[in-house]
């Protein structure tokens, strides 16, 4: 294999992105095999920009023998399906986030891709950018000490009413599983879990339909504790306006502030620990240096995480972040709704189970707007959903 023959099903704002930068030459391991799409005046548009083979089918583009890989761009609630159906044709996939609305269904597509032998992963852009890869890399050294506390308020993910306006599945239990955390944050919390790693318990205020004409949380604000003792919060909304993107991190020797594009870095002299319990000195901290740390600005986000899947398929390369990443931000996404739900803490692991069970409780009371079609309408619970 020279390139990989590539699928693009759901040609919305991202497929659409994804199409220019194969046709632009940012991915050149690609070509596009075919296109999908139950919407014929996205496949009329697309056709302005390449000839490639259009289905209105997803499974008929599958079985074409088109394809070596897809692409999937759709709603949420489509993607474990469409991939599974993928992995079962033996083709790689690249799901857009989130991979799924609950983890069930992440294992699911894991187990799959695993038995089918394929590549799977998922579309974590935001570990492309460097302001983070540095906080990793420094984090993962272990100069800066434990971890003591975490916070970030990510609130610039503002949304007026015509953007949940203008897709009927947006905004529902039924066509979309959740709001701020599962659509706009779950880049967030995939950082904040490969930077912090996992809490082990979460206690969540979710506001549904706060500021918004939707029934799903667009306001969150939560609590987390960490196995070393460490707490952490996050808060997010899409009503702020202007936001905020505060993201800190406090170590024993010092923290990580990463705000507005740039980076810091607060090394104390001694350990705070050790400080604390040897100085004679009670009013005054540890001396500390601050530095700014250079970044690098030129990612190319989307085009990085795919070119690395082709890496993956064609050299046995590493991915970005492989299917196995996208339970960890969901698990995270899901233990703040079912905080909610119940009204307490849970522990992760929680009982996946439950959480299904309350989510599908919202789904049947759903208030879904009509009028719009979904790339696998109706298809049961031949995969948990």
């Amino acid at each position: 294999m020279n390139k990989i023959r590539i699928g693009i099903i759901g040609i919305g704002n991202m497929g659409t992105g994804h199409i220019r930068n194969i046709t632009e030459g940012k991915m050149p391991d690609y070509e596009i095999g075919a296109v999908c799409d139950t919407n014929p005046s996205a496949l009329e548009r697309i056709a302005k920009t390449t000839s490639a083979p259009q289905f209105s089918d997803a499974i008929a583009m599958m079985d074409s023998g088109l394809l070596d890989a897809v692409l999937i761009a759709t709603p949420h609630y489509d993607h474990p399906q469409i991939a599974i159906e993928a992995m079962k044709r033996k083709l790689h996939v690249m799901s857009e986030k989130p991979a799924g609305v609950f983890t069930k269904q992440v294992q699911q597509m894991n187990d799959f891709a695993k038995t089918a032998g394929v590549k799977f992963g998922i579309m974590f852009q935001t570990r492309t950018i460097d302001q983070f890869k540095q906080m990793k890399a420094i984090v993962d050294s272990g100069e800066m000490g434990n971890m003591k506390r975490m916070s970030w308020i990510v609130t610039d993910w503002y949304r007026a009413q015509c953007y949940y306006d203008s897709g009927d599945w947006r905004a529902t239990w039924s066509g979309e599983g959740g709001g701020v955390l599962l659509n706009q944050c779950p880049h967030n919390l995939d950082v904040l879990q490969w930077i912090c790693g996992m809490p082990k318990l979460v206690d969540a205020k979710l506001h549904f339909g706060k500021w918004h004409d939707i029934e799903v949380e667009d306001d969150v604000s939560a609590y987390f504790e960490y196995e070393n003792g460490a707490t952490g919060t996050f808060v997010t909304t899409t009503a702020d306006a202007p936001g905020t993107n505060r993201f800190e991190i406090v170590f024993e020797n010092g923290k990580l502030l990463a705000e507005n594009g740039k980076l810091f870095k607060y090394k104390n002299e001694v350990n705070e620990r050790e400080w604390c319990r040897t100085t004679n000195r009670g009013y005054s901290a540890p001396p500390c240096e601050m530095t700014e740390i250079e970044l690098n600005t030129t990612s190319l986000l989307h085009s990085e995480v795919m070119n690395a899947f082709a890496d993956a398929i064609l050299r046995g390369g590493e991915m970005i972040a492989d299917g196995s990443e996208g339970i960890r931000g969901l698990t995270l996404s899901n233990a703040m709704h079912l905080s909610a739900f119940l009204g307490r803490a849970v522990e992760i692991p929680f009982d996946d189970t439950l959480y299904y069970e309350e989510l599908s409780k919202r789904i049947a009371t759903s208030r879904r707007k009509t009028g719009g079609v979904a790339m696998f309408h109706d298809i049961g619970n031949t995969y948990y959903m």
